[in-house]
């Protein structure tokens, strides 16, 4: 009964942030200073009256609460509203960009999954060791680096050998699926690696702190002094006992990757949901920031809800 009254619990106060983050998300946007009508102004043709057509178009003429009614009506249903820059459905620009988003997401992140989880484990097993300090210090300089800052340089060392913006060549005509594959991961590779290299630390450190404790317990020293390998010791017992905080981390860092990703994607000019709101936020596109930042809340609520559940799952004391 107490395990239903905790997911019962959780579930509701995700429910509620989604609503709080849903109105400021509206409001914030119109707090702002312009619009996509006052954009007009630098377009000699736009009258008067094709401003006024523009804001009953596109409801700028209601009061702001009748404006946010509406776009609670239409999100209760599904609509996102429609783009003030392109006139299309704002869910089909956002699942566009989101297709773009989640492989290159998830490729860095499986990067930095493999990589930090290694290396952690080696920093927490070669404790005191020059290996442990190498690993450390690398990780600590990968995680504090910023994130554009080292995109915009591995764009002035791999310049010459992979391609540092879009997604597809435009030069390769009516190409095969296995071709266009191909050219998405080549297109794929910076933007990803960029993402890992910065996700890699923090998981290093998080492992190795894991490991450390894990090591530390007395079944370490028994599996120890039984004589069994080292390897083994580290995979049938320290990892498997020290996944908790790993399985957890890698739950929340994929609510976050996805906001992180709007630098990523801006410098790599990765046509992506990061992209898409550098793009809305200067033309004023006041529905597609809202369908974005409603994408990119509901991705956080959604993996801190899972990342609550999993601990729910994997820790006996929660209920206890």
């Amino acid at each position: 009964m107490r395990g239903a009254d905790y997911v019962i619990k959780r579930v509701a106060f995700a429910l509620l942030t989604v609503f709080v983050a849903v109105t400021i998300n509206f409001a914030l946007f119109r707090l702002a200073p312009g619009s996509a009508i006052s954009n007009l102004s630098r377009v000699p043709n736009a009258t008067q009256e094709t401003r006024a057509a523009l804001r009953r178009q596109f409801g700028l003429d209601k009061s702001k609460g009748e404006q946010y009614v509406i776009y609670l009506g239409q999100l209760a249903r599904g609509n996102l509203g429609v783009s003030y820059t392109n006139s299309q459905p704002v869910a089909g620009n956002v699942r566009t960009a989101l297709g773009n988003t989640i492989p290159m997401v998830a490729l860095g992140t499986l990067f930095a999954i493999v990589l930090g989880t290694l290396t952690g484990v080696i920093a927490a097993w070669r404790r005191g060791t020059r290996l442990e300090h190498a690993t450390v210090t690398s990780a600590l300089t990968f995680y504090a680096m910023p994130t554009h800052w080292l995109a915009l340089m591995l764009v002035l060392i791999f310049s010459g050998t992979f391609p540092t913006g879009g997604r597809v060549d435009e030069f390769l005509i009516d190409p095969s699926w296995l071709r266009h594959l191909e050219d998405v991961l080549y297109h794929m590779t910076l933007p990803a690696l960029t993402l890992g290299l910065v996700l890699y630390g923090e998981y290093t450190l998080i492992v190795r702190s894991a490991m450390l404790e894990t090591l530390g317990e007395d079944y370490i020293l028994t599996a120890r002094a039984k004589g069994l390998r080292a390897w083994t010791i580290v995979r049938r017992h320290a990892l498997r006992n020290a996944l908790l905080p790993i399985v957890t981390l890698i739950a929340l860092s994929l609510g976050y990757i996805v906001a992180g990703s709007i630098l990523v994607e801006t410098v790599f000019s990765w046509p992506g949901i990061g992209r898409a709101v550098y793009d809305a936020v200067n033309e004023r596109d006041y529905p597609m920031l809202q369908g974005a930042f409603l994408v990119l809340t509901l991705s956080v609520v959604f993996f801190n809800l899972v990342a609550d559940l999993l601990y729910f799952k994997l820790d006996p004391r929660i209920t206890a």
